[in-house]
Formats: structure tokens, C-alpha cells, sequence
């Protein structure tokens, strides 16, 4: 009896000390109650560790990638500028050489332009252009012709004869000779109507026309300043000519297209009277009747020059040379006709509103080229660095989904209650935190 009660007090543990315990039953209750909860910490632990040095990386590639940006759009401004100087090199030697030849001054260009516009004298701006110019005193106090501003060929002036004479074909006959009024009561003016609609021909211009013997034959354009939408963008800063802030083409490597001289609008010279002349909103003729007129209307030096630029031309291009490609992409082919009347055209323009000598000039030049210099290199270091971060990114990426796809985890992850297994749908290995961590 006592034999047999000593041989089951050995076998109960509740009755026996730890020493005298086999090994299993020491070992195997821990390992079955802390191994799986270890091991999902550390896994919860290393895979916490490697997302944050992921996002780490991630960080870097915006930080490389906004140096970038910066650098391009610093670049891009360089540029322009370093065009915008090119062009008025290229026209102060063009000027300086036709000043010394005596060419056409300003007056002359002027009154050439008069001269063809009279010549016109069976339209509404033939006969205005009589009026002001041999019937002035009596004109000046008419109502009618105090609201108008010009004619379109006498507003601007260019200072190239082939630029003058391509884009008064652009933009054809009836506009040049279009009236520009300052308001709509201006335009109500020029012409009025009987009760069946039909006009009267002793108001307005056809009855001016009378009084000097002239008859208006057709149609005749009318552009009113109050009523033409503005351009909405921003003005250069500091411009005395109020020139548009425009965007110049870039060809991919960002440079800009060999040829382009600049947009039609931004070419137009505008005396101080008429930059002076201002909309009731503030807008200037510039902003108001020639971008209406031209828009983005590039222009370049030649007709290959133009074609080779066609992907980057969006509302027209002319070359000086004679192209004309339409804002629908339509090319004016064939030879091209004299309208007679252009814009008036003086090459010593905008020579006083140079800064100085030309060696000032070719001074900024170079100095905007070694600017340009150290952007590129700028440029170059900091895409070096992003391709190496880029690199260490994808391989501590592919790194992390190894880690957390690897297959006895997968099933450890998956049997836990507190992680969701990255192959369950639904599941972001990259944003999910262990429950204890939220």
C-alpha cells in the first residue's frame, strides 16, 4: 500500500518539487504559451522598423524631386531672359546700321501708312483718315470721331519691313482697316438704322462721307475696346511697352526652338499716346485689341525654322520669310500679295530703351550663361542622387515584401488575432500597424 502511494506521489507533480520534474514538463508549457507572441513582436517589431526607413526613403525622393523642379522652372526663366537679350541684340546692330544709313524715321513710317489708308477712299477708315487729316478742326469736335481711336495699321508700329508686311497679311484687309472705337456708344455711332432696319445713310460715317464727297462701298470692321476680353494673364514686370507675360515655347530638352523671335503681340511697338490709352478696367491696347488680334501667334526667322517647331505652335506662327500657319492649322500657301497698307515700320524702335552700351548688353549675356551653367551641373548632381535613392528605395521595398510574405510567417501572421496577413484582400503591408500600435 505505502509502495504503491510513493510510486503515484512521483508521478503527480502538484505532490513532487520542481527538481524532481521531467524536462518536458518545465519546458513545453512555456514554449507553447510565449513562442507565438514572441515571435509576432519581433516580426511586428522589424517590420515597423523597415516601413519607417521605406518612408525615410520616400522622403528623399520628393525632397530630390522638388530640388529639381525648382532648378528646371530657375532655368526656364534664365532662358527666357537670355532669348529676350538675343532679340534685342539682333535689333540694336539692326538699328545702329540702318540709323547710320539714314533709314525711314518715324514720321515717314507714319505717314506712309496715312498716305495708303487714304488711298482706301471708299472705306469707313479712307474717310475718317480724311477727316482727321485734311478736315481736322471741323472733325475734332464731331462726337463720332472723338470716340475713335484709329484705324488698326496706325495703332502699332514693328521694326522690320518683312515682319510689318507678313503680319498685315495675317491679318488681311478688313482688320487692318478696322475702326477702333473706345466704347460701344462709339460704335452706335458710326451707323444707325431706320424703323425696318435699314440704314441710314445721312448719319453716322456714310453721312460724314457725303460731306466730303465719299461714299462708304461694303462692309467696314469695327473693333470696340470696352467690349474685347482682355488678356487675363500678368504683364511683364517693369516693361515700359506693358508687353504680356507669355510663355515661350520649349522643345523637350527645355530649350527654346531654333528661329522664334518672339509672339506677334509682344512685337508690336506702341507709342507713349497710345500706351497711355486705357479701358474703363485698366487694359491697354495691347492687352485688349492686338491680343484679340494675335493671340500666341508666334513668329519665327524662317519657314523650316517654323515647320520644325509645328509641335510646339498652338494658335499660329508666321516666319519672315512668308509663312503663315492659322490657328486652325491651316497653311497660306502660294505667293504672296501686298494688301498695300501695313503697319508703319521704323527700325531705330525701342534703341533709346536699351540699357546702355551693347557691351552692357553681351555682358548679361554671359553672365545669364554662367548661371545657366551652374543650374545644369545643380540639375545634374541632384538627379544623381535621385537615381540613388530611387534605386535603394525599390530594393528595401522588395526587401520588406519578402519579409512580410515569407511563407511560416505568413501562417504565424495569419493565425494571430492582433496583425492581418499582407496576402489577405484588402490588406496594406506598407500602412498596417500591429492593434497595440494604433
Amino acid at each position: 500500500m505505502a509502495r504503491s502511494l510513493s510510486r503515484r506521489m512521483r508521478l503527480d507533480p502538484e505532490t513532487m518539487g520542481a527538481a524532481d520534474l521531467p524536462p518536458s514538463f518545465l519546458v513545453q508549457p512555456a514554449e507553447r504559451g510565449m513562442e507565438a507572441p514572441l515571435t509576432l513582436q519581433i516580426f511586428e517589431f522589424t517590420s515597423k522598423e523597415m516601413q519607417e526607413e521605406l518612408q525615410k526613403l520616400g522622403l528623399k525622393v520628393n525632397h530630390h524631386e522638388e530640388n529639381i523642379r525648382f532648378l528646371r522652372s530657375e532655368l526656364n526663366v534664365i532662358e527666357e531672359l537670355c532669348a529676350d537679350l538675343g532679340i534685342k541684340i539682333g535689333n540694336y546692330y539692326s538699328s545702329m546700321a540702318a540709323i547710320s544709313n539714314n533709314d525711314t524715321s518715324v514720321e515717314e513710317a507714319e505717314q506712309r501708312t496715312i498716305q495708303s489708308i487714304l488711298n482706301q477712299d471708299e472705306t469707313a477708315a479712307g474717310i475718317i483718315c480724311q477727316l482727321k487729316v485734311r478736315h481736322y478742326q471741323h472733325a475734332s469736335k464731331l462726337p463720332l470721331v472723338k470716340d475713335v481711336l484709329g484705324i488698326v495699321a496706325t495703332l502699332g508700329k514693328l521694326n522690320d519691313d518683312n515682319l510689318s508686311r507678313i503680319l498685315s497679311e495675317y491679318l488681311g484687309l478688313d482688320n487692318m482697316l478696322g475702326v477702333v472705337c473706345k466704347t460701344y456708344d462709339g460704335v452706335k455711332g458710326l451707323e444707325t438704322y431706320d424703323k425696318e432696319g435699314i440704314i441710314d445713310k445721312t448719319s453716322g460715317i456714310h453721312g460724314l462721307g457725303r460731306t466730303i464727297g465719299k461714299f462708304v462701298d461694303g462692309r467696314f470692321t469695327v473693333f470696340c475696346l470696352e467690349n474685347i476680353r482682355p488678356f487675363s494673364g500678368d504683364l511683364m514686370i517693369n516693361d515700359p511697352q506693358r508687353k504680356l507675360l507669355l510663355h515661350k515655347p520649349r522643345l523637350p530638352n527645355g530649350e527654346i526652338p531654333p528661329g522664334f523671335l518672339g509672339f506677334a503681340v509682344n512685337l508690336i511697338h506702341l507709342d507713349q499716346t497710345n500706351l497711355s490709352c486705357l479701358t474703363a478696367g485698366g487694359h491697354g491696347l495691347r492687352e485688349t485689341l492686338f491680343y484679340s488680334l494675335f493671340s500666341h501667334l508666334q513668329v519665327y526667322k524662317t519657314r523650316a525654322e517654323l515647320r520644325n517647331a509645328i509641335p510646339l505652335i498652338n494658335d499660329g506662327a508666321v516666319s519672315l520669310d512668308g509663312a503663315i500657319l492659322r490657328p486652325n492649322g491651316s497653311f497660306c500657301l502660294g505667293n504672296r500679295t501686298s494688301l498695300g497698307i501695313k503697319f508703319p515700320v521704323t527700325v531705330n524702335l525701342g534703341v533709346s530703351n536699351l540699357p546702355g552700351t551693347i557691351t552692357e548688353l553681351e555682358e548679361q549675356v554671359k553672365h545669364k550663361n554662367w548661371e545657366k551653367e551652374r543650374l545644369l551641373e545643380d540639375m545634374k548632381r541632384e538627379g544623381d542622387l535621385l537615381s540613388q535613392v530611387k534605386d535603394l528605395f525599390s530594393k528595401k521595398k522588395h526587401q520588406l515584401m519578402e519579409y512580410l510574405t515569407q511563407p511560416a510567417m505568413v501562417q504565424r501572421v495569419q493565425g494571430s488575432p492582433t496583425v492581418r496577413s499582407p496576402a489577405t484582400p484588402g490588406s496594406n503591408p506598407f500602412g498596417a500597424k500591429p492593434s497595440h500600435l494604433r
